[in-house]
């Protein structure tokens, strides 16, 4: 038993663990509803909510002062405290994630875009060397036939230009004798220029191309919107034009960069139900300190519920020496304070200044109290040649008397009835 000072000290510190407790349990619930929400309507959710959070507080008091049947109520406040934490969690991964996440989901937009606009530079640079080689050699072409003549007889080493030659010398071949080869301004001469004219268009649309996708590159920033990114990207990305870059290039089909699609980077925390897989699933596979936090903090909260509780339950419901005062109180049809006024009206002073208490003025409910207090080591039972009696320590007895400081009402009754 605490000593009195002590026990007065502690009251207000007992009520304050009390209250800390019930507001923690009014957070806690406004998490849980708000998880809830995601999956039940507001009044499904609302009334789930309070059951959980009651029956955490309230199990979590009776675990503090109730001394048998204890494994039922750990298996409900399990059973209530993993349903309270997940939807906890998951509406502080929702809160976290709608300030967070938005800003992440754009800058993986962006670094997506940027992987796939570096590629595409690549290919147009490349396209645009090789297309700057043909415009310069198609115009040596041009004057040469003019000069000379006889170029499209020739092979040439690159696919593009040899093409050329054979095209031009097909062209020729349609109009037979009526120019005949050589110098001067002719069908092939006309032709090598009408290829060198398409040739400089190529290089200049693949050049405007590229400067484009630089533009985006320059312009473009992490923390814009995804449709905004998308649709800007999507702008300069459509106007490569790829037939005349795989013309370019004479490898083959050119393999386009990939362009995410949108549903990819659309922030899926924004109140949806695959809220709580999402959050779980990203606990497990790939946490990171937001999902970490969370889910410490959804946790942390109900534990300090519980302690604070199964602390304060046990004062908030009375001491043991209380419970059994009311209880053997109640063997004498009396009130608590009555019952412990007439037991301090029994007591003598026995040698060495203790409490002394002779058995044979007790009543039934007296005996069975001082009994009780025997067996919790808080009185001892004598029996000698002067009879039997029973020795209060002197905690005991001023706890007793503590506990008369504030009349109550059947006291102050009972004291008019006596006067």
């Amino acid at each position: 038993m605490l000593p009195v000072s002590t026990r007065q000290n502690a009251s207000p510190l007992i009520s304050g663990l009390f209250v800390a407790s019930a507001m923690l349990a009014v957070v806690s619930w406004y998490t849980t509803f708000e998880g809830m929400s995601l999956y039940l309507s507001k009044w499904f959710a609302l009334l789930a909510s309070l059951g959980v959070q009651m029956a955490l507080l309230f199990v979590a008091w009776l675990i503090g002062f109730s001394r048998t049947r204890r494994v039922p109520l750990y298996v409900v406040y399990g059973i209530t405290a993993v349903v309270s934490v997940a939807f906890s969690y998951v509406s502080l991964y929702r809160w976290f994630s709608e300030r967070e996440r938005p800003a992440q989901v754009r800058r993986q937009l962006y670094d997506r875009l940027s992987d796939s606009a570096a590629k595409a530079d690549a290919v147009l640079a490349s396209a645009s060397a090789e297309s700057r080689k043909h415009t310069l050699a198609l115009e040596e072409m041009t004057q040469a036939e003019k000069l000379h003549g006889h170029i499209s007889r020739a092979a040439d080493a690159d696919p593009y230009l040899n093409r050329i030659r054979e095209s031009v010398a097909r062209e020729a071949q349609g109009v037979g004798d009526a120019y005949r080869e050589g110098s001067g301004a002719g069908v092939r001469y006309t032709a090598f220029e009408r290829h060198a004219r398409l040739a400089r268009e190529s290089q200049q649309s693949i050049d405007t191309a590229r400067a484009s996708i630089a533009n985006w590159r320059t312009s473009t920033k992490p923390d814009e919107a995804a449709e905004k990114q998308l649709r800007s990207f999507h702008t300069a990305f459509d106007a490569v034009p790829w037939s005349e870059v795989n013309d370019a290039l004479h490898s083959g089909r050119q393999e386009k960069p990939d362009i995410p699609p949108l549903a990819e980077f659309v922030d899926q925390t924004s109140g949806g139900q695959e809220d709580l897989i999402l959050a779980f699933s990203e606990l497990i596979a790939a946490p990171t300190p937001r999902h970490a936090f969370a889910f410490v903090l959804a946790a942390f909260i109900d534990v300090i519920i519980f302690l604070l509780a199964y602390a304060s339950g046990p004062y908030m419901a009375g001491s043991p020496e209380q419970r059994m005062t009311t209880a053997a109180a109640s063997l004498e049809s009396l009130d608590r304070q009555v019952f412990t006024r007439d037991l301090l009206r029994k007591v003598s002073a026995a040698p060495g200044g203790l409490a002394r208490i002779n058995r044979a003025n007790l009543s039934p409910g007296e005996e069975q109290f001082l009994l009780t207090l025997t067996a919790s080591g808080h009185a001892t039972q004598i029996d000698d040649t002067d009879g039997s009696y029973w020795l209060l320590d002197a905690e005991t007895h001023a706890a007793m008397l503590e506990s008369l400081a504030e009349r109550g009402l059947p006291l102050r009754a009972s004291r008019a009835a006596t006067a």
